[in-house]
């Protein structure tokens, strides 16, 4: 559709600043919806399924033509951005293209796309003075980002946003939280700050880890920073009686097994949402044996990444038996870590017994396949 090409070409020729495809033409579409952002000399792209998000990054000078490819027959819109004008493009059933821009008031834009992008796009902003993360060394005593600990900046806010997006959707008064193998809890407090001093929600929560000393120091550090409600106790995962209902577990870097065992727990106690960011997962390549499948254990490297992403499906599939609407999300771009899996799981007010059984049936499949057994399987059936 060349006329498509050419109003993208139309829409791309001044600096965008961020792009959203929607609408797609087949319900059965793999993508439901893509986002096109501009970083520092690139696109980032997100292409949205109903469970998980895939990036891809693209030059400025390739965005136009990759933006064609992704919506040409697929998508029926797209809404973009600049410093001057807001875009509009739709396409009907029948292939009509309705294009037009709209000037954006001068006094609403920013004066430069770099503050654009972390004062507008992120919910911890620069400017003001969070202590956790000056004393993290990301923001100076000013509130301004440290540059050299940026990508860092960008991958708190990465939790932070995931949160949100499943916090807002419930008018949250109240919220208990469980947070295991906690370690020097960076990122508890910051949960902590956004939900308490951000969105204005009574917190509580325990911060739970194995060595001693770092529970004393987070202790005191949050006694500094007066956060009341928000304490740390020395206890295993397996087996933690907790002293409230819960309704979030964070488990954040857990090691191996021990991501297993809150998960468990957080099931247990019927948590209304879990966030999980896997650890050293080194249980399944341990026991993967496959006949059929053997090129996947054949290299090293290969069984060990598979091992990992096998883990994390076998859990995403387990919380879905469990009643959960689970997603595994990227937390981080994989240039910077390769566990960059976040595992986000919501509970359900019902789920249909065919879905429950289809996950469950995936699993099994799984487990017979490369003979293995999963801790989370063995404490949910074993």
């Amino acid at each position: 559709m060349s006329e498509l090409k050419n109003y993208i070409d139309r829409m791309f020729s001044a600096t965008v600043n961020k792009a959203v495809i929607s609408k797609p033409k087949n319900k059965q579409s793999e993508f439901k919806k893509i986002t096109v952002v501009l970083m520092k000399d690139f696109y980032q792209i997100a292409k949205y399924t109903e469970k998980q998000v895939f990036h891809e990054n693209v030059k400025s000078n390739m965005i136009a033509e990759r933006i064609f490819e992704l919506t040409d027959s697929l998508f029926q819109q797209i809404n973009a951005w600049s410093d001057e004008k807001e875009i509009f493009l739709t396409i009907s059933k029948k292939d009509k293209i309705f294009y037009k821009e709209k000037n954006i008031s001068s006094a609403n834009t920013a004066n430069n796309h770099s503050e654009h992008n972390r004062k507008k796009q992120y919910l911890l902003e620069e400017g003001k003075v969070i202590e956790p993360l000056v004393d993290m060394g990301i923001f100076t005593k000013e509130g301004k980002v440290v540059q050299s600990m940026y990508d860092k900046y960008k991958q708190i806010n990465r939790l932070i946003e995931m949160i949100d997006d499943s916090v807002r959707r419930y008018d949250y008064k109240k919220l208990n939280i469980i947070d295991f193998g906690c370690g020097k809890s960076y990122l508890t407090f910051i949960v902590y700050y956004y939900l308490t001093e951000i969105k204005s929600i009574d917190t509580t929560i325990i911060g739970l880890d194995l060595k001693k000393d770092v529970i004393e120091k987070c202790n005191k550090a949050a006694q500094k920073y007066g956060y009341k409600n928000l304490r740390f106790e020395l206890g295993d995962i397996n087996g933690y009686k907790s002293p409230f209902d819960v309704d979030m577990v964070l488990t954040l870097h857990a090691c191996d097994t021990a991501t297993d065992y809150a998960l468990y727990n957080a099931v247990n106690w019927k948590a209304k949402m879990i966030f999980s960011v896997p650890c050293c997962q080194h249980e399944l390549n341990g026991q993967m044996e496959t006949d059929n499948l053997s090129i996947l254990t054949r290299y090293g490297i290969i069984q060990e990444r598979f091992s990992a992403l096998l883990t994390d499906s076998v859990r995403g599939n387990l919380l879905e038996y469990c009643g959960y609407k689970t997603q595994l999300l990227e937390f981080i771009d994989f240039a910077h870590t390769p566990k960059n899996i976040l595992i986000r799981a919501v509970l359900r007010d019902t789920t249909p017994k065919a879905t429950k059984q289809k996950a469950l049936n995936e699993v099994e499949n799984a487990v017979k396949e490369f003979n293995v057994r999963p801790t989370l399987y063995k404490l949910l059936f074993e």
